[in-house]
């Protein structure tokens, strides 16, 4: 007999009898059919590594956290359009929401007016997936350019062709490239994109000089030799590309930046629904499939507790505010 299954749902059978029933999906393994599906908001388009993951754990967690799970993509405004449409759910409805950490660490310092209080209005419920960022060139710079000091000499000697992508303005991205260019001293030129795929594009075709993004947009890329990756932003070097140095390794150690994305409920969700729907997607996280399917966009499945999602929050919102400041980014 399995006693530590047992004890879960006993636990989580529970917390749904406390809170209704009738408004919680069953949560108990045992249990997996429900009336209605239960709702998995993605801030991004269909086809994003944010809908990947999205998509990735409500297969895990179908049959499991409740009888079906449906990703239902609500893309723009940076994951903006998709805290509204979670805004006017019941907080006793489960509905999940899975959209980059930057909605609770960056925005509320980027915008001057956000339509959210990530404090009032999202409640942390677990981690789900991170990311170390890459910088790639393209056939604007020469060949000859294979480091990041390099490239930033190459940069101050050419600055009609300092024209550096972003998948928009605040993104991490945009913020990583800010912090080397100033660290670097380089005057350059910035140019957003609405995500990541249209700046690629402009890359490889030889309209920016260079481009910060995640790995998993970057790799197909740089396999196939039509981008060069000359550093990756994470603390040591990247799984997926491991003959890539850090930005650390080649003499910029403020510069680690791992992009993470991660599962929010309805702010006013009781502490008891959002624990539980915390302890299933740890479970999904911990599923080999899930680990297989995420690496393949060289992201890494990462889960934790409300409260430690709360944790990464408070620790990283000071230092986005001070790069925001150092680096005058700001959305009026």
């Amino acid at each position: 007999m399995n006693t530590p299954l047992l004890h879960r749902r006993g636990l989580l059978l529970g917390a749904a009898a406390t809170l209704g029933a009738a408004t919680w999906p069953r949560l108990a393994r045992a249990q997996t059919t429900q009336t209605a599906p239960l709702r998995m908001l993605c801030g991004a388009p269909v086809g994003s590594i944010p809908d990947i993951i999205a998509r990735r754990y409500a297969e895990q967690l179908t049959g499991h956290l409740a009888g079906t799970v449906l990703v239902e993509n609500r893309p723009g405004a940076g994951g903006q359009i998709a805290i509204a449409a979670l805004k006017q759910t019941s907080p006793a409805s489960g509905t999940l929401m899975l959209t980059s950490g930057a909605v609770a660490t960056v925005f509320p310092d980027l915008y001057a007016k956000l339509a959210y209080d990530p404090v009032v209005d999202l409640k942390p419920v677990s981690m789900a997936a991170e990311s170390a960022m890459g910088l790639a060139v393209g056939p604007a710079v020469p060949t000859s350019v294979t480091s990041v000091r390099q490239f930033t000499d190459w940069l101050r000697a050419h600055p009609a062709q300092s024209n550096f992508g972003s998948p928009g303005i605040g993104t991490l991205p945009h913020l990583l490239t800010a912090m080397l260019m100033r660290e670097a001293g380089v005057d350059w030129q910035h140019v957003a994109y609405v995500g990541g795929p249209p700046a690629i594009i402009d890359l490889m075709g030889g309209r920016l000089a260079g481009l910060v993004l995640p790995e998993g947009l970057l790799r197909p890329h740089i396999g196939a030799g039509k981008l060069r990756l000359l550093a990756t932003s994470g603390a040591t070097r990247s799984a997926f590309m491991p003959d890539v140095p850090t930005f650390v390794e080649q003499g910029h150690a403020g510069l680690v930046v791992r992009e993470w994305f991660g599962f929010f409920m309805h702010g006013d969700t009781p502490p008891a629904m959002a624990e539980a729907a915390s302890r299933a997607i740890r479970e999904a996280a911990a599923t080999e499939a899930l680990r297989r399917a995420l690496a393949e966009t060289a992201m890494l499945a990462v889960a934790g507790s409300p409260a430690d999602m709360a944790t990464r929050i408070a620790t990283e919102q000071p230092r986005w505010r001070g790069v925001l400041r150092d680096t005058g980014i700001r959305v009026e």
